[in-house]
């Protein structure tokens, strides 16, 4: 069975993790868009093979822009402005090749989510904040229990209980690890692996981890924001509100098998998905950059389309500090989802008496310097993925040994009703070795929470045997399935496109919602 087939068989909506609402505001202003002015015109759009089209140089862009979808992905098809912001983004200094949008492309806070855009860091390339996003390292782990499906639904609903329980959640404080300043001091500068050497883990979770837990040049606590600083103090450990979720799933079909078990995934087998990122801690370093960046655009005579696109160059001071405090919110990020990996071990085994072993963890909000080859050398850039994810493909020196020759795993989320997927990189993808990182929204927040009765969502949820643990029925609205594009359709122009290949689809058995 094709991937454009297994998109056909699920008629369901899709759903994703999108890190920034769908009319964003700025700081200091409001988005090009989304007031009361007019539509702005229709972007160009030159169909140049299967699931890619390409935005025609214009206006001021510096590299054209390459769109990842079917016909029916195009976001304009649903008033959703992402491709004005694809042309953006393509007018930034430094930028090369082209500005990317993923299949789940859609309206973000200057980027698109879904947005890929990589800068010469030694040719005055800049970085922006807005191609990271305010839930810094926001990314997907998975978890792979002991048990298949038949086994743990007996104790399904007692495992749900636990998890929603003990699992911290919603808008506020609430934490698995209540840190002091000298703790939180660690978490910045090493991230998951901090919580693994005080007994939060394995060192094999480290070995899964992108970056092994913990991005290099986090600045120091001391160089942030004593707002920032308060913010991670309480949250460490805890899912968040909005699309964040912890998922419990089963492994529905394995489309490569070498790959699944390198993978150390199996038919039938139960899997827990978390998805979450860096909580206030990140949103305060983002927004604090955001402004940074904003009056210090001019010193460096940087000039852009849309101030949601405030920008210096990469080795600018404003620049160097962006990077390293985004590097320790991408820090906090990993250990808040190591916390709930281990908050969920201990519940599985007290209820379901099974281990849980990490598949991989990776973040789809990082702005990262990368090597990659550019017109026959080697060169240093700033790769942007903003609800994007990285997708190296076999043989990339930054694999784990297990997993060199299949590549990394691509953790694309459903959510509540629709599947989940697990993809790996390929040799020769283009966007710099990313691929999407769920199915992208067609409705706002608002507009879902007034169209959709989250109630009946619920019991239709449980009818179709999803067990729903969420704080409030709005938020259950606002993350519908009928909110998003269909994942399998997203899933199968990711392939069409070769930035990735299927190995894997998970199907929900139960959701933790904040």
């Amino acid at each position: 069975m094709n991937a454009q087939d297994r998109g056909r068989r699920d008629g369901r909506g899709g759903s994703s993790a999108s890190d920034t609402p769908t009319h964003p505001t700025h700081p200091t202003g409001t988005p090009r868009g989304a007031g009361g002015d007019a539509a702005p015109e229709a972007v160009e759009l030159v169909e140049e093979a299967p699931c890619r089209f390409r935005v025609p140089r214009r206006d001021g862009m510096r590299v054209p822009g390459v769109v990842f979808a079917t016909r029916r992905l195009l976001p304009e098809a649903t008033g959703d402005q992402a491709l004005h912001q694809v042309r953006n983004v393509a007018a930034l200094p430094g930028i090369v090749r082209a500005s990317y949008a993923m299949p789940d492309v859609h309206w973000g806070y200057g980027f698109p989510i879904g947005g890929v855009a990589a800068t010469d860091a030694d040719a005055d390339g800049v970085v922006s904040p807005g191609g990271v996003g305010f839930d810094i390292s926001c990314g997907v782990r998975l978890l792979a229990a002991g048990r298949d499906r038949e086994e743990v639904a007996p104790h399904l609903s007692a495992l749900m209980d636990v998890l929603a329980r003990t699992t911290p959640r919603g808008a506020g404080r609430g934490a698995v690890w209540h840190l002091d300043r000298r703790e939180l001091a660690r978490v910045l500068a090493e991230g998951a692996r901090y919580a693994v050497e005080r007994g939060h883990g394995v060192p094999r979770d480290l070995e899964r981890c992108e970056d092994r837990g913990a991005l290099p040049g986090a600045t120091a606590a001391e160089g942030l924001g004593d707002r920032a600083l308060a913010r991670g103090l309480g949250q460490l450990g805890s899912l968040g509100s909005g699309n964040h979720f912890l998922e419990v799933q089963a492994v529905e079909e394995v489309f490569d098998e070498r790959a699944a078990a390198a993978m150390g995934l199996r038919t039938g087998q139960v899997c827990v998905m978390i998805h979450c990122g860096s909580r206030g801690l990140g949103h305060q370093i983002c927004t604090d950059h955001v402004r940074v960046m904003d009056r210090a655009m001019a010193d460096h005579g940087v000039e852009v389309p849309d101030r949601q696109l405030a920008s210096v160059p990469v080795d600018a001071p404003e620049g160097r500090d962006y990077l390293a405090a985004m590097a320790a919110a991408a820090n906090y990020a990993r250990a808040n989802r190591q916390l709930l990996t281990e908050a969920a071990r201990r519940a599985f085994a007290g209820t379901v008496g099974t281990g849980l072993d990490l598949v991989y963890d990776i973040s789809h909000n990082l702005a990262k310097i990368e090597t990659h080859e550019v017109d026959g050398r080697r060169r240093r850039l700033c790769v942007h993925r903003k609800g994007a994810t990285r997708a190296f493909p076999p043989g990339h020196p930054e694999l784990p040994g297990e997993l060199a020759d299949v590549g990394q795993p691509v953790l694309i989320p459903g959510t509540m009703g629709t599947a989940s997927y697990v993809l790996a990189g390929v040799p020769g993808s283009d966007a710099w070795h990313s691929a999407c990182h769920g199915a992208g929204r067609v409705r706002s927040r608002h507009r879902a929470a007034r169209e959709i009765d989250g109630r009946a969502l619920r019991r239709e949820l449980e009818d179709d045997g999803v067990a729903v643990r969420a704080v409030t029925a709005k938020g259950l609205a606002e993350e519908a399935p009928g909110a998003y594009k269909d994942i399998d359709e997203v899933v199968a122009a990711s392939e069409t496109a070769g930035l990735c290949r299927t190995v894997a689809r998970l199907v929900p058995l139960g959701v933790v919602k904040g």
